[in-house]
C-alpha cells in the first residue's frame, strides 16, 4: 500500500513549503496549511495537482481537526502529520508585550498539540507519523528568546510524553519524531540580521532549509524521537544542561559570536 495523505502546517512559504514538496516527490497528497491564504494557494500551485491549500490558524483546534477530515476525505488515509507552523519574537520576556508571548506559546506549543491529538484520531486505525519541527531552542537556555524557548519546551515536552502515552497504551504503529534545528536561513530569520536579541540564534552553524528537510526524510524512513540538527548543536547544549551553572556561563560567549556572525552576514548582503 504506497503513501496516501500527509498534512503540513505552515507550509505557504519557507521550510514549511520545501517539507510539502518532499512529501509530493515521495508519493503523498499533501494538504499544505498556513494563516496566510495568498501564500499558501500560491505554494500549492506551484507544488502541482497533489498539493491542496488549505487556511488553517493552527491555535484552533475545530479547524484543525477539520483539516484532518479534509485530507482523509482526498487521500482515503492521513499517513503524515508534520507541525511546522511557528512564530518567532525576540526579547527579554519583560519587554514584550502579554499578546506576544501569548502568541508564541499559542503557535507554536498549542498548535503543535493540536495538530498531534488530531492526527492520532485519524491514525488509530491504521498508524501514522507525527513529526513535529521544534527547534534547539526546546533543548536549552536560549537568552533573548526566552518565550519562544518556552514553546519550544512545552512542544518537545508534550510530544515526547504523547508518545510514551501511545507506548503504554499498547500503541505502536503511531510514531512521534521532533527535529530540533539549529537557526534556520528562513523569512523566520531573514529579518533579525539587526536584532541583537536573536545573537544566539546566529552562533552556531546557520542552516539552509535543504539541511532540514533532509533531516525529516531520514525520520520519514526511520523514525526517532528527536533529532538535532547539526548533531554536535545537539550535543553542545546538552552538555550544558547536564551542568547548568557552567553553561549558563558560557552563553555570553556564544551570543557574542552569534552578534559578529549577524555583522559578518549583513555585510556580506549589502549591496
Amino acid at each position: 500500500m504506497g503513501p496516501a495523505g500527509a498534512v503540513v502546517t505552515g507550509a505557504g512559504r519557507g521550510l514549511g513549503r520545501q517539507i510539502a514538496g518532499l512529501l509530493i516527490e515521495r508519493g503523498y497528497t499533501v494538504l499544505l496549511t498556513d494563516v496566510d491564504a495568498e501564500a499558501v494557494e500560491r505554494a500549492a500551485a506551484e507544488l502541482g495537482e497533489r498539493a491542496v491549500p488549505y487556511v488553517l490558524d493552527v491555535r484552533d483546534g475545530v479547524r484543525t481537526a477539520a483539516a484532518r477530515d479534509a485530507i482523509v476525505e482526498r487521500a482515503g488515509r492521513l499517513d503524515v502529520w508534520i507541525n511546522n507552523a511557528g512564530v518567532l519574537h525576540t526579547g527579554p520576556a519583560w519587554e514584550q508585550e502579554e499578546d506576544t508571548r501569548r502568541l508564541m506559546i499559542e503557535v507554536n506549543a498549542l498548535g503543535t498539540i493540536n495538530g498531534t491529538v488530531a492526527a492520532i484520531e485519524a491514525m488509530r486505525p491504521g498508524g501514522g507519523h507525527i513529526i513535529n519541527v521544534v527547534s534547539l531552542a526546546g533543548l536549552t537556555a536560549v537568552p533573548g528568546e526566552a518565550v519562544y524557548a518556552a514553546s519550544k519546551h512545552a512542544a518537545i515536552g508534550f510530544s515526547l510524553s504523547t508518545l510514551a502515552d501511545l507506548r503504554i497504551a499498547g500503541i505502536r504503529t503511531i510514531d512521534i519524531s521532533c527535529i530540533c534545528p539549529d537557526g534556520i536561513w528562513t523569512p523566520m530569520l531573514h529579518d533579525k540580521l539587526d536584532d541583537p536579541a536573536s545573537a544566539l540564534s546566529f552562533s552556531g552553524k546557520l542552516l539552509q532549509p535543504e539541511e532540514v528537510v533532509a533531516a525529516v526524510g531520514k525520520v520519514l524512513d526511520r523514525p526517532r524521537p528527536v533529532t538535532a540538527v547539526p548533531p554536535w548543536r545537539g550535543f553542545q547544549v546538552r552538555l550544558g544542561d547536564a551542568a547548568p551553572r557552567l553553561g549558563l556561563r558560557a552563553l555570553p560567549f556564544m551570543v557574542a559570536q552569534g552578534r559578529r556572525a549577524q555583522r559578518r552576514l549583513r555585510a556580506k548582503l549589502q549591496p
